[in-house]
């Protein structure tokens, strides 16, 4: 059996609170085989950290008995030095490159090679969120993924605050930090939405009512104090940014994460055209965020790369208002992490085409203010 596994990993600090990620897939990357975020410790390196990362890769090879393996690590460091064109000199990586190529040769044949950060997203969500873990003291060692969304928190479970004389009548809320508010947008009508057909990566433009639709909801924002525009880097929604800001002393940034899953194979179907392509992974997938289109991207994934950029987004614009100009299944990421809740969450949801909705997260904690507002579409017919 032939595998192909990517792995990361990191450090806050350097040496600081570090952690590892390492997602395995098969042969031809339509299904993810597995996910594993592993704390590395405390005080640790992000070299040493990457080694990790490549150590429970090699471990789930020899456990899922893998006789081939195609690994991937954007460590320049590790990759060189274990293809023996570099020396290890420290002592702690010594250690962990033996024990690497005793995994190694319990493996038929393998290769290691470099990719670039962009292409290893989904190890390095899976380094963060054992990152994440580490800093509220969690010890070493395999995260427990859970039965559910692997390495995602559940719904928070601490006692429900008594409200006190802290809350405030105008808000019924305890007092907080600074309020971060994201007014979420989703883009425009293109041809392949007139058609339902499965958009994630391919880029059609705005149709004419896709147009009419952006500059709709541009208006409806016209008497909206906003601090920054953040959008996919798709033109469909980068159009729909655009008529928002026309007007405006606005730059549209563009945040790579904030696109829409990676269909694969299923890019440009149909909902009954990937069904009869392929019926038992397509409904396996309606009801497992962790199976990954053929060839493409898994629901988990894509929330764990949004939750990372709102979570970047709410330190670099803290107290400030952001339009996110993105599509269906990144704003459902917003809404669920505002919500605090489990993986299911999504498929609950349906979002119109230029629709708004609107969170707000203070502190570790959000609140879903509206969602899927349509009213500005009225006269659209």
């Amino acid at each position: 059996m032939k595998l192909v596994i990517f792995a990361d990993g990191g450090s806050r600090g350097n040496p600081g609170i570090a952690g590892s990620g390492t997602a395995v897939y098969n042969e031809d990357r339509s299904q993810l085989l597995k996910e594993i975020a592993y704390v590395v410790g405390q005080k640790s390196t992000n070299n040493v950290a990457e080694y990790h990362g490549l150590l429970r890769g090699l471990e789930a090879a020899v456990e899922l008995g893998a006789d081939e393996v195609e690994f991937y690590m954007d460590s320049k460091l590790v990759v060189e030095q274990m293809n023996g064109r570099w020396k290890i000199k420290h002592p702690d990586m010594q250690k962990l490159a033996l024990e690497a190529r005793g995994l190694l040769n319990q493996i038929g044949s393998y290769t290691l090679e470099w990719v670039p950060r962009a292409q290893n997203s989904v190890a390095d969500e899976l380094s963060n969120v054992a990152m994440d873990a580490a800093a509220k003291g969690e010890p070493v060692g395999i995260l427990d993924m859970g039965s559910g969304e692997a390495g995602e928190t559940s719904p928070s479970t601490a006692p429900v605050e008594t409200p006190t004389d802290s809350w405030k009548a105008s808000d019924w809320r305890l007092e907080t930090g600074p309020v971060t508010r994201f007014i979420l947008l989703r883009h425009g009508q293109t041809a392949m939405s007139a058609a339902k057909q499965y958009s994630g990566r391919a880029n059609p433009e705005l149709t004419e009512l896709g147009k009419k639709q952006a500059l709709a909801a541009a208006q409806a924002l016209a008497d909206t104090h906003i601090d920054a525009v953040v959008c996919s880097p798709l033109r469909r929604c980068q159009h729909t940014a655009a008529a928002v800001v026309e007007g405006r002393d606005l730059q549209v940034e563009t945040v790579e994460k904030l696109i829409e899953v990676d269909f694969g194979r299923w890019e440009g179907k149909t909902f009954a055209e990937a069904d009869a392509a392929d019926p038992e992974l397509h409904a396996r997938w309606l009801q497992d965020t962790s199976v990954a289109c053929p060839g493409g991207e898994s629901l988990r994934a894509v929330h764990r790369r949004v939750s990372a950029a709102r979570r970047e987004l709410q330190k670099r614009y803290e107290g400030k208002t952001v339009l996110v100009v993105s599509h269906v299944n990144p704003i459902k990421s917003f809404i669920r992490q505002a919500l605090d809740s489990g993986p299911q969450t999504p498929l609950h949801l349906f979002l119109g085409l230029a629709s708004l909705s609107e969170v707000e997260f203070f502190d570790d904690r959000g609140v879903l203010h509206r969602f899927n507002d349509v009213g500005h579409l009225a006269a659209l017919g």
